[in-house]
Protein backbone atom coordinates (compact mmCIF):
# COMPACT_ATOMS: atom_id res chain seq x y z
CA UNK A 1 0.00 0.00 0.00
CA UNK A 2 1.41 3.45 -0.82
CA UNK A 3 2.57 5.30 2.26
CA UNK A 4 -0.08 8.00 1.89
CA UNK A 5 -2.99 5.64 1.28
CA UNK A 6 -5.47 3.95 3.60
CA UNK A 7 -7.74 2.22 1.12
CA UNK A 8 -11.18 2.93 2.63
CA UNK A 9 -10.25 6.58 3.05
CA UNK A 10 -9.05 6.76 -0.54
CA UNK A 11 -12.44 5.42 -1.64
CA UNK A 12 -14.11 7.99 0.60
CA UNK A 13 -12.50 10.72 -1.51
CA UNK A 14 -14.60 9.58 -4.47
CA UNK A 15 -17.85 9.91 -2.52
CA UNK A 16 -16.80 13.32 -1.23
CA UNK A 17 -16.13 14.48 -4.79
CA UNK A 18 -19.40 13.00 -6.04
CA UNK A 19 -21.31 14.85 -3.31
CA UNK A 20 -19.78 18.15 -4.37
CA UNK A 21 -20.43 17.49 -8.07
CA UNK A 22 -24.06 16.58 -7.47
CA UNK A 23 -24.50 19.71 -5.38
CA UNK A 24 -24.09 21.84 -8.49
CA UNK A 25 -25.00 19.38 -11.24
CA UNK A 26 -28.41 18.33 -9.88
CA UNK A 27 -29.82 21.76 -10.75
CA UNK A 28 -29.22 21.04 -14.44
CA UNK A 29 -31.71 18.14 -14.41
CA UNK A 30 -35.24 18.61 -15.69
CA UNK A 31 -37.81 17.98 -12.97
CA UNK A 32 -35.22 17.78 -10.21
CA UNK A 33 -36.77 18.10 -6.76
CA UNK A 34 -35.09 19.70 -3.79
CA UNK A 35 -33.15 17.16 -1.73
CA UNK A 36 -31.62 18.68 1.43
CA UNK A 37 -28.85 16.08 1.43
CA UNK A 38 -27.69 17.17 -2.03
CA UNK A 39 -28.14 20.83 -1.15
CA UNK A 40 -25.52 20.23 1.56
CA UNK A 41 -23.05 18.87 -0.98
CA UNK A 42 -20.67 21.76 -0.36
CA UNK A 43 -19.76 19.93 2.88
CA UNK A 44 -17.94 17.41 0.74
CA UNK A 45 -15.17 20.01 0.64
CA UNK A 46 -14.97 20.01 4.44
CA UNK A 47 -14.71 16.23 4.31
CA UNK A 48 -11.75 16.64 1.97
CA UNK A 49 -10.19 19.06 4.46
CA UNK A 50 -10.56 16.55 7.32
CA UNK A 51 -9.04 13.86 5.12
CA UNK A 52 -6.08 16.11 4.36
CA UNK A 53 -5.38 16.73 8.04
CA UNK A 54 -5.64 13.01 8.78
CA UNK A 55 -3.50 11.77 5.89
CA UNK A 56 -0.77 14.40 6.21
CA UNK A 57 -0.48 13.58 9.90
CA UNK A 58 -0.43 9.87 9.01
CA UNK A 59 2.46 10.41 6.63
CA UNK A 60 4.49 13.18 8.28
CA UNK A 61 3.70 13.57 11.99
CA UNK A 62 6.12 10.89 13.22
CA UNK A 63 8.93 12.42 11.19
CA UNK A 64 8.12 15.85 12.61
CA UNK A 65 8.13 14.61 16.18
CA UNK A 66 11.38 12.72 15.71
CA UNK A 67 13.15 15.63 14.03
CA UNK A 68 13.27 14.02 10.57
CA UNK A 69 10.76 16.35 8.90
CA UNK A 70 12.15 18.14 5.82
CA UNK A 71 9.93 21.19 5.33
CA UNK A 72 11.42 22.13 1.96
CA UNK A 73 10.87 18.66 0.52
CA UNK A 74 7.41 18.55 2.07
CA UNK A 75 6.40 21.81 0.39
CA UNK A 76 7.72 20.59 -2.96
CA UNK A 77 5.75 17.35 -2.69
CA UNK A 78 2.54 19.12 -1.72
CA UNK A 79 2.92 21.67 -4.52
CA UNK A 80 3.54 18.84 -6.97
CA UNK A 81 0.35 17.20 -5.74
CA UNK A 82 -1.97 20.09 -6.58
CA UNK A 83 -0.32 22.68 -8.81
CA UNK A 84 0.07 20.93 -12.19
CA UNK A 85 -3.60 20.02 -12.51
CA UNK A 86 -4.62 23.40 -11.12
CA UNK A 87 -2.59 25.18 -13.79
CA UNK A 88 -3.87 22.85 -16.51
CA UNK A 89 -7.52 23.43 -15.61
CA UNK A 90 -6.89 27.15 -15.16
CA UNK A 91 -5.32 27.30 -18.64
CA UNK A 92 -8.24 25.38 -20.14
CA UNK A 93 -10.70 27.69 -18.42
CA UNK A 94 -8.87 30.74 -19.76
CA UNK A 95 -9.21 29.34 -23.27
CA UNK A 96 -12.91 28.70 -22.69
CA UNK A 97 -13.72 32.16 -21.38
CA UNK A 98 -11.68 33.80 -24.15
CA UNK A 99 -13.43 31.78 -26.87
CA UNK A 100 -16.79 32.46 -25.23
CA UNK A 101 -16.09 36.19 -25.10
CA UNK A 102 -15.17 36.23 -28.81
CA UNK A 103 -18.45 34.50 -29.66
CA UNK A 104 -20.48 36.60 -27.23
CA UNK A 105 -21.34 33.63 -25.00
CA UNK A 106 -21.62 33.93 -21.23
CA UNK A 107 -20.30 30.91 -19.37
CA UNK A 108 -20.69 32.22 -15.86
CA UNK A 109 -21.17 35.64 -14.36
CA UNK A 110 -17.77 35.68 -12.63
CA UNK A 111 -15.90 33.29 -14.90
CA UNK A 112 -13.59 35.88 -16.42
CA UNK A 113 -12.59 38.40 -13.80
CA UNK A 114 -9.00 38.92 -14.91
CA UNK A 115 -8.17 40.84 -11.75
CA UNK A 116 -8.31 37.49 -9.95
CA UNK A 117 -5.69 35.86 -12.19
CA UNK A 118 -2.59 36.71 -10.08
CA UNK A 119 -4.18 35.10 -7.03
CA UNK A 120 -5.04 31.99 -9.05
CA UNK A 121 -1.49 31.72 -10.35
CA UNK A 122 -0.06 31.95 -6.83
CA UNK A 123 -2.71 29.69 -5.24
CA UNK A 124 -3.81 32.50 -2.93
CA UNK A 125 -7.35 32.98 -4.27
CA UNK A 126 -8.88 31.71 -1.01
CA UNK A 127 -6.78 34.04 1.13
CA UNK A 128 -8.97 37.06 0.48
CA UNK A 129 -6.77 38.14 -2.44
CA UNK A 130 -9.24 37.42 -5.27
CA UNK A 131 -12.11 39.87 -5.91
CA UNK A 132 -14.54 37.17 -7.08
CA UNK A 133 -14.81 33.39 -7.49
CA UNK A 134 -13.34 33.51 -10.97
CA UNK A 135 -12.17 31.03 -13.61
CA UNK A 136 -12.25 27.43 -12.31
CA UNK A 137 -14.25 28.19 -9.19
CA UNK A 138 -13.57 24.99 -7.19
CA UNK A 139 -9.85 25.78 -7.14
CA UNK A 140 -10.47 28.06 -4.15
CA UNK A 141 -10.33 24.91 -2.01
CA UNK A 142 -6.94 23.98 -3.45
CA UNK A 143 -5.76 27.43 -2.39
CA UNK A 144 -7.08 26.71 1.10
CA UNK A 145 -5.25 23.36 1.06
CA UNK A 146 -2.06 25.17 0.07
CA UNK A 147 -2.50 27.43 3.11
CA UNK A 148 -2.86 24.35 5.32
CA UNK A 149 0.19 22.70 3.75
CA UNK A 150 2.35 25.73 4.45
CA UNK A 151 1.04 25.79 8.03
CA UNK A 152 1.52 22.08 8.68
CA UNK A 153 4.49 22.49 11.07
CA UNK A 154 2.27 24.56 13.36
CA UNK A 155 -0.43 21.87 13.24
CA UNK A 156 2.15 19.16 13.93
CA UNK A 157 3.56 21.16 16.84
CA UNK A 158 0.09 21.16 18.40
CA UNK A 159 -0.66 17.51 17.65
CA UNK A 160 2.60 15.78 18.57
CA UNK A 161 2.57 16.64 22.33
CA UNK A 162 -0.99 15.22 22.51
CA UNK A 163 -0.13 11.89 20.86
CA UNK A 164 -0.53 10.04 24.16
CA UNK A 165 -3.83 11.82 24.90
CA UNK A 166 -5.72 11.44 21.62
CA UNK A 167 -9.20 11.87 23.07
CA UNK A 168 -8.16 15.19 24.58
CA UNK A 169 -6.87 16.21 21.14
CA UNK A 170 -10.16 15.23 19.50
CA UNK A 171 -12.17 17.02 22.19
CA UNK A 172 -10.15 20.21 21.82
CA UNK A 173 -10.42 20.05 18.02
CA UNK A 174 -14.19 19.59 18.18
CA UNK A 175 -14.57 22.44 20.67
CA UNK A 176 -12.49 24.74 18.46
CA UNK A 177 -14.43 23.74 15.36
CA UNK A 178 -17.79 24.45 17.01
CA UNK A 179 -16.66 27.71 18.61
CA UNK A 180 -15.12 29.07 15.42
CA UNK A 181 -18.16 28.16 13.32
CA UNK A 182 -20.57 29.80 15.76
CA UNK A 183 -18.39 32.89 16.12
CA UNK A 184 -17.94 33.26 12.37
CA UNK A 185 -21.68 32.90 11.76
CA UNK A 186 -22.37 35.56 14.37
CA UNK A 187 -19.82 38.03 13.02
CA UNK A 188 -19.98 37.41 9.26
CA UNK A 189 -23.68 36.63 8.97
CA UNK A 190 -23.14 33.39 7.02
CA UNK A 191 -21.77 29.95 7.79
CA UNK A 192 -18.03 29.34 7.69
CA UNK A 193 -18.82 26.17 5.72
CA UNK A 194 -20.04 28.43 2.90
CA UNK A 195 -16.85 30.51 2.76
CA UNK A 196 -14.97 30.11 -0.52
CA UNK A 197 -12.73 32.71 -2.16
CA UNK A 198 -13.25 34.97 0.87
CA UNK A 199 -12.26 33.25 4.14
CA UNK A 200 -11.58 29.91 2.46
CA UNK A 201 -8.16 29.77 4.14
CA UNK A 202 -9.88 30.17 7.50
CA UNK A 203 -12.49 27.52 6.68
CA UNK A 204 -9.89 24.80 6.41
CA UNK A 205 -8.22 25.52 9.75
CA UNK A 206 -10.67 23.79 12.14
CA UNK A 207 -11.33 20.83 9.85
CA UNK A 208 -7.64 20.26 9.12
CA UNK A 209 -6.90 20.35 12.87
CA UNK A 210 -9.83 17.97 13.43
CA UNK A 211 -8.38 15.57 10.88
CA UNK A 212 -4.99 15.65 12.58
CA UNK A 213 -6.60 14.95 15.97
CA UNK A 214 -8.58 12.07 14.48
CA UNK A 215 -5.32 10.60 13.22
CA UNK A 216 -4.04 10.55 16.81
CA UNK A 217 -7.16 8.61 17.82
CA UNK A 218 -6.64 6.18 14.91
CA UNK A 219 -2.96 5.84 15.84
CA UNK A 220 -3.91 4.89 19.40
CA UNK A 221 -5.85 1.87 18.12
CA UNK A 222 -9.27 3.27 18.99
CA UNK A 223 -10.87 1.63 15.94
CA UNK A 224 -8.54 -1.36 15.63
CA UNK A 225 -11.42 -3.73 16.31
CA UNK A 226 -13.24 -4.59 13.06
CA UNK A 227 -16.59 -4.38 14.83
CA UNK A 228 -15.80 -0.97 16.33
CA UNK A 229 -14.72 0.23 12.89
CA UNK A 230 -17.88 -1.05 11.17
CA UNK A 231 -20.28 0.27 13.79
CA UNK A 232 -18.47 3.59 13.99
CA UNK A 233 -18.41 4.01 10.21
CA UNK A 234 -22.14 3.34 9.89
CA UNK A 235 -22.97 5.57 12.85
CA UNK A 236 -20.69 8.42 11.80
CA UNK A 237 -21.39 8.57 8.09
CA UNK A 238 -25.04 7.61 8.54
CA UNK A 239 -25.46 10.24 11.24
CA UNK A 240 -23.85 12.85 9.01
CA UNK A 241 -26.17 12.07 6.12
CA UNK A 242 -29.23 12.20 8.38
CA UNK A 243 -28.06 15.48 9.91
CA UNK A 244 -27.55 16.96 6.44
CA UNK A 245 -30.95 15.74 5.25
CA UNK A 246 -32.68 17.20 8.33
CA UNK A 247 -30.93 20.56 7.99
CA UNK A 248 -28.88 20.33 11.19
CA UNK A 249 -26.12 22.91 11.74
CA UNK A 250 -23.30 22.28 9.30
CA UNK A 251 -20.75 21.92 12.06
CA UNK A 252 -22.70 18.97 13.48
CA UNK A 253 -22.65 17.23 10.10
CA UNK A 254 -18.93 17.93 9.75
CA UNK A 255 -18.17 16.42 13.16
CA UNK A 256 -20.17 13.30 12.30
CA UNK A 257 -18.33 13.02 8.98
CA UNK A 258 -15.02 13.19 10.80
CA UNK A 259 -15.99 10.48 13.29
CA UNK A 260 -17.18 8.29 10.42
CA UNK A 261 -13.89 8.90 8.65
CA UNK A 262 -11.98 7.82 11.76
CA UNK A 263 -13.94 4.57 11.94
CA UNK A 264 -13.48 3.90 8.22
CA UNK A 265 -9.75 4.18 8.76
CA UNK A 266 -9.98 1.03 10.87
CA UNK A 267 -11.78 -1.10 8.30
CA UNK A 268 -8.56 -2.56 6.91
CA UNK A 269 -7.89 -3.72 3.38
CA UNK A 270 -10.90 -6.01 3.05
CA UNK A 271 -14.41 -5.08 2.11
CA UNK A 272 -16.07 -3.10 -0.63
CA UNK A 273 -14.36 0.18 0.28
CA UNK A 274 -11.00 -1.44 -0.35
CA UNK A 275 -12.02 -2.84 -3.72
CA UNK A 276 -9.85 -1.84 -6.66
CA UNK A 277 -12.61 0.04 -8.56
CA UNK A 278 -13.55 2.26 -5.62
CA UNK A 279 -9.93 2.88 -4.60
CA UNK A 280 -9.15 3.84 -8.20
CA UNK A 281 -12.12 6.23 -8.32
CA UNK A 282 -10.76 7.76 -5.14
CA UNK A 283 -7.32 8.14 -6.68
CA UNK A 284 -8.73 10.08 -9.64
CA UNK A 285 -11.15 12.10 -7.49
CA UNK A 286 -8.88 15.14 -7.41
CA UNK A 287 -9.07 15.26 -11.19
CA UNK A 288 -12.86 14.84 -11.00
CA UNK A 289 -13.12 17.75 -8.63
CA UNK A 290 -10.86 20.00 -10.68
CA UNK A 291 -12.48 19.40 -14.08
CA UNK A 292 -16.18 19.19 -13.25
CA UNK A 293 -16.96 22.91 -13.63
CA UNK A 294 -15.15 23.46 -16.98
CA UNK A 295 -16.69 20.21 -18.24
CA UNK A 296 -20.14 21.32 -17.11
CA UNK A 297 -19.77 24.56 -19.05
CA UNK A 298 -18.72 22.74 -22.22
CA UNK A 299 -21.30 19.97 -21.94
CA UNK A 300 -24.23 22.23 -21.10
CA UNK A 301 -23.48 24.57 -24.01
CA UNK A 302 -23.07 21.64 -26.38
CA UNK A 303 -26.26 19.94 -25.22
CA UNK A 304 -28.14 23.21 -25.42
CA UNK A 305 -27.06 23.70 -29.01
CA UNK A 306 -28.09 20.16 -29.98
CA UNK A 307 -31.41 20.13 -28.11
CA UNK A 308 -32.32 23.79 -28.44
CA UNK A 309 -33.17 24.11 -24.76
CA UNK A 310 -32.37 27.83 -24.52
CA UNK A 311 -30.67 27.32 -21.19
CA UNK A 312 -33.32 25.04 -19.69
CA UNK A 313 -32.31 21.97 -17.63
CA UNK A 314 -31.42 18.73 -19.38
CA UNK A 315 -33.54 15.60 -19.90
CA UNK A 316 -32.46 12.76 -17.61
CA UNK A 317 -30.40 10.71 -20.09
CA UNK A 318 -28.52 13.77 -21.31
CA UNK A 319 -27.91 14.83 -17.71
CA UNK A 320 -26.72 11.36 -16.71
CA UNK A 321 -24.42 11.12 -19.73
CA UNK A 322 -22.72 14.36 -18.78
CA UNK A 323 -22.30 13.16 -15.22
CA UNK A 324 -20.91 9.72 -16.10
CA UNK A 325 -18.56 11.24 -18.69
CA UNK A 326 -16.64 12.78 -15.79
CA UNK A 327 -15.13 9.36 -15.05
CA UNK A 328 -13.21 8.82 -18.33
CA UNK A 329 -12.34 12.52 -18.45
CA UNK A 330 -10.96 12.29 -14.92
CA UNK A 331 -8.92 9.27 -15.92
CA UNK A 332 -7.38 11.22 -18.78
CA UNK A 333 -6.62 14.22 -16.59
CA UNK A 334 -5.15 11.98 -13.89
CA UNK A 335 -2.89 9.94 -16.15
CA UNK A 336 -1.94 12.53 -18.77
CA UNK A 337 -1.54 15.60 -16.58
CA UNK A 338 -1.68 14.97 -12.84
CA UNK A 339 0.70 12.01 -12.48
CA UNK A 340 3.41 12.82 -15.06
CA UNK A 341 3.67 16.50 -14.15
CA UNK A 342 3.61 15.67 -10.45
CA UNK A 343 6.77 13.66 -11.05
CA UNK A 344 8.32 16.54 -13.01
CA UNK A 345 7.61 19.12 -10.31
CA UNK A 346 8.86 16.80 -7.58
CA UNK A 347 12.09 16.12 -9.44
CA UNK A 348 12.77 19.77 -10.22
CA UNK A 349 11.71 20.92 -6.77
CA UNK A 350 13.82 18.39 -4.94
CA UNK A 351 16.83 19.43 -7.00
CA UNK A 352 16.17 23.02 -6.01
CA UNK A 353 15.74 22.47 -2.26
CA UNK A 354 18.66 20.04 -2.12
CA UNK A 355 21.01 22.30 -4.09
CA UNK A 356 23.99 23.20 -1.93
CA UNK A 357 24.58 26.87 -1.15
CA UNK A 358 27.80 28.48 -2.52
CA UNK A 359 29.22 28.47 1.01
CA UNK A 360 28.56 24.74 1.37
CA UNK A 361 29.68 23.81 -2.11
Amino acid sequence: MPQDQIKPLTSLRFFAALWVVLYTYIHELQGAVAVPLLDKGYLGVDLFFILSGFILSYVYLEAFGEGRFDYGKFVVHRLARVYPLHIATLGFTLLLVTAAAIKGITLDGNAANWAALPAHLTLTQAWGLAPTASFNHPSWSISAEWFAYLSFPAVAALAWPLRSRPMLAVGLAVAFLVALNIAFQTIAGFALTKATFHWGALRIVPTFLFGSALYLAWRSGLVASPWAARIGAVAGIGGALVAAQLGAPDWLTVIALGLGLLAMGGLGDKGVLSSKPLVYLGEISFATYMIYVPWKWVYLKGADMVLGLNGSPLPFMWWLTGLVALVPLSMLAHHLVELPFRRVVRRWGEQLVNKPTPEAA
